[in-house]
This record gives C-alpha cells, structure tokens and sequence, in this order.
C-alpha cells in the first residue's frame, strides 16, 4: 500500500513538472520571436529553468505562477553552482522574455545589479579578428557554404544570417536589407555596399542562389547548418564569429581615419575631445550594422 502511494505521490510530482514544461514550450511555439537559433536556445533554457525550479522544490507552478521569490531561489542556485555573469544573464533574459508573455513583468527586477549579478566581462582589447583567403575557402566542398563564409566576412552577418541569406532579395543596389526572420533578435536591418569586393561577392551569391536563399530548396536551414559545420570543421576552419571582428574593426577604421584599439590603435582614453566625438560616432554606426542595440557592445569588437 506504501509503494503504491509513494508511486502515485511521485507521478502526480512529474505530472506537474510536465504541466510546467509543457506550457513553457507552448508559449515557445506560439511566440517565435527571434532567429531560428534564438527561438531554440530560449526553449532549452526555460525547459532548464523548469527543471530547476522542480528542484528546488517549487513543484505547483505553471507558467502564470512566476514569482520573485522563484527567481531569487534560481539565481542563488546559479551563484552556488559558480555559474558566470554572462550564463545567468542569458538565463534572466529569458525568464523575463517568460514574465512579458504571461503579463508578469512586474514580478522580475529589471536590472541584473538587484540579483547580485556582477557584469560581465567583455573587453580584453586584444583582436579575435579573422579572415579566410582563397586557399581556405578552396577547401570547402560546397559552393552554399563557401559562398556563406563569404558574405560572413564581407558583411560581418552572423553565421545563420549567412546561411539563410536571399540575395534577391537583399541587394538593394547601395545596401543590403537583412530579414528579421535571419537575424538575431528577430530586427530587420541594412548594411551599406561600399566596396567593388562587396559588390563582386554578392553578384556571384545572387548568380548561385537565383531567387532563393543560399539554403538549397532541398533541405531546410538545420540541414544547411550541419552541412556547414561539418564543411568548415573538415577544412581546418574554426572561431567564424572572427570574421565579424574583422569587419568591424576594418569598419572603425574606415570611419574614424585610425585603427581600433583592439586592431593596435590607440586607446579610447587617449584620444582628444573631438577624436572621441567620431570614435563614438563610428561605434553606433558599426553598432548598427552589426545588429546590437547597445553601442556599448563594439568594444569587444573593437576594444576600448
């Protein structure tokens, strides 16, 4: 009689668990904010958050019942398992992108510093800038994934922007229009053409990708992404987000007349009241074309 309580005790336990779950995942799917990538990782880090909440004994919720007392058991869990700013940060974000759809706002703090939560570190002014040269892109086998590499560095995209990308569509003769179902937290954006590279570069996508995208009508974007994983993994090619860092300090370059700190030139501190005028000038101009909201972010493109 014992075993058979403690087992219905228990399935009624994973029977909420599942309740909370699974209404987390519902307001997943009926909410695609964002990219491909974002949408993914935001419903692993609330089914995460779900479990840990089980955990720590909170075993009644459902998705409406979304407390601060919830998020202040969660983020001194995060502090005890020495998880970085950075982790708990992104793991905030998504719990308060749950608060916003259930019309709980209130109950999350809105600056990170009430949590304890330091800030992260992001500037270490040295260049993660990167580039592939002919030789390198010769040893990817697939003409989608070499040309994708290649908008990558010649317009900073992200990797699934690349992958994703129309050029039809996008080349609108003296700029580039990205789709906010490409891009990172789902905005639209343009990039300005200011080069013949650039313009040589996206003719020949638009001449290999007609009017589609550079995913090929038979497979759907997560095909493409494994194929490039593994196109670029068999080439010896690693840390592509590089080549965003070498578009935006080429980019700072071209716009203040010197090169970034992080490329070698001189420190933000050291410049004169008119060289920081145009140093933060040339920062929300890169800011923008590289999809952040916060100009702020640059100095880890950049440096500071």
């Amino acid at each position: 009689m014992a075993t058979g309580w403690v087992r219905n005790t228990y399935r009624y336990a994973r029977t909420l668990l599942r309740d909370l779950n699974y209404q987390l995942k519902q307001i997943c799917r009926r909410n695609r904010d964002g990219s491909f990538t974002t949408q993914r990782d935001r419903e692993r880090l609330l089914t995460q958050i779900a479990d840990q909440l089980h955990d720590l004994g909170y075993r009644h919720m459902s998705a409406q019942s979304l407390k601060p007392k919830h998020i202040e058991a969660l983020v001194k869990n995060w502090q005890e398992k020495n998880l970085s700013a950075g982790a708990m940060k992104n793991r905030l974000a998504v719990i308060r992108w749950w608060a916003q759809k259930v019309n709980r706002q209130n109950v999350v703090a809105r600056s990170n510093d009430h949590y304890g939560v330091p800030n992260r570190q992001f500037v270490t002014n040295e260049s993660k800038a990167r580039s592939v040269g002919e030789e390198e892109l010769g040893k990817i086998r697939d003409a989608r994934v070499q040309m994708s590499l290649e908008l990558q560095q010649a317009f900073g995209l992200r990797r699934e922007e690349a992958i994703k990308f129309i050029p039809d569509y996008a080349d609108r003769g003296d700029h580039i229009v990205l789709k906010e179902s490409w891009t990172k937290g789902g905005k639209a954006r343009t990039i300005p053409i200011r080069t013949e590279a650039q313009r040589t570069v996206l003719d020949r996508a638009r001449q290999l990708a007609g009017k589609g995208s550079l995913v090929p009508s038979a497979k759907n974007y997560r095909q493409q992404l494994r194929l490039y994983e593994a196109e670029t993994a068999r080439a010896g090619l690693s840390r592509m987000h590089g080549l965003r860092h070498a578009y935006a300090q080429n980019r700072y370059e071209e716009l203040t007349g010197w090169r970034s700190p992080a490329a070698g030139g001189p420190a933000v501190k050291t410049l004169t009241p008119e060289q920081k005028r145009i140093d933060q000038q040339a920062r929300l101009t890169i800011s923008l074309e590289l999809g952040h909201e916060r100009p702020q972010i640059v100095a880890v493109y950049c440096g500071t």
